[in-house]
């Protein structure tokens, strides 16, 4: 698959879909189910830390290499896609586990297609 998202690119997406990640629970309406509301904050919260860690033109520290970081994206896109069976809350209705399902295929495909480093 060629990698054709520069890591600018990619390190704005990573900071959108945290965001969006963080805010979705409470935009959805999410209250009823804890694993519903956690999961996406969890995505959220990490995408923000070890994109503030990645050496790439948004990171701060610069400390995770970008192959690293794009495993790390892989991994938890497929842990959010997977998280409305793994948690149980596939079956609360589609406002509960299309988001993310979404987001995390959104987020293994960019893995698969973001280049590995800096311009």
């Amino acid at each position: 698959m060629p990698r054709v998202i520069p890591t600018s690119v990619h390190g704005a997406l990573d900071y959108a879909a945290s965001a969006f990640n963080l805010a979705a629970p409470s935009l959805l309406g999410l209250k009823d189910s804890p694993a519903a509301s956690l999961m996406p904050r969890i995505n959220g919260s990490a995408g923000v830390a070890y994109s503030l860690l990645t050496d790439y033109e948004l990171g701060l520290v610069k400390a995770i290499p970008m192959p690293a970081h794009l495993a790390l994206d892989a991994a938890k896109g497929a842990l959010l896609a997977s998280s409305p069976w793994l948690f149980g809350f596939a079956n609360k209705g589609t406002r509960y586990w299309l988001p993310c399902v979404a987001v995390g295929t959104i987020d293994v495909l960019g893995a698969l297609i973001s280049k590995k480093q800096p311009a």
